[in-house]
């Protein structure tokens, strides 16, 4: 097998693309990265060309030869069974993969999706939400979000990283998490081990060169 032929259609500052990019990092498979700016041009992600590759409009997609394959969740675990190199998620462990999972739904599924762009783009399109509502928006649902997932941490086989002692999936998805706290000013300081685990995982090659300042498109 070969991942000569993966393409990741990214935008530097989405949190889904960003624990994509990370999974690629960590397993070390090259990729190329294909900007799609949610902002630009009315937002690129509703051209009629993506709409092809995603019915929702959303970042990220991976195409993987003639195989393409949406949702950020769906893309991690994909890329790990198919590159079972450097697994991402504890083999030989139910228990432990189930935890990661966890780990990984309350950020994917619990505190994300509140506050991407499409929900805060629809609180100010609709309700007339200013940047200031927005940002307590975000806050109140990342805080609420983040302290349950310290809480997890705190019991369990938390080690150097979310689960043990090698970076995985739950890494991958709480990294981007924790930018996103700190871009709306999340106190984090009552999360220690959140802070731990964070500070261990940027200071590997993997996830600085996923950060959203990394990206070509950043700007």
């Amino acid at each position: 097998m070969t991942a000569s032929s993966l393409v990741l259609y990214s935008y530097w500052r989405s949190s889904a693309a960003f624990r994509v990019r990370i999974a690629l990092n960590l397993k070390g498979l090259p990729y190329q990265v294909h900007p799609v700016h949610l902002i630009s041009d009315g937002g690129q992600q509703h051209s009629a060309s993506y709409r092809e590759l995603s019915p929702q409009e959303q970042i990220p997609t991976l195409v993987d030869g003639d195989f393409v394959v949406r949702q950020s969740m769906t893309i991690m675990e994909y890329l790990d069974e198919r590159f079972p190199e450097t697994p991402l998620l504890p083999r030989n462990d139910v228990r432990g993969r189930a935890r990661v999972r966890e780990l990984m739904q309350v950020v994917a599924c619990d505190i994300h999706p509140l506050g991407n762009l499409r929900v805060l783009q629809h609180l100010e399109a609709t309700y007339g939400a200013g940047q200031e509502q927005k940002a307590d928006w975000s806050r109140h649902w990342i805080a609420l979000g983040l302290n349950a997932f310290e809480a997890l941490l705190a019991r369990g086989d938390t080690g150097t990283f979310c689960h043990g002692d090698t970076p995985t999936l739950a890494d991958a998805c709480l990294i981007p998490q924790v930018y996103n706290a700190n871009r709306w000013g999340v106190d984090l300081s009552g999360m220690p081990n959140i802070c731990r685990v964070a500070a261990a995982a940027q200071a590997l090659p993997a996830f600085a060169d996923a950060a959203p300042e990394a990206q070509l498109d950043a700007v």
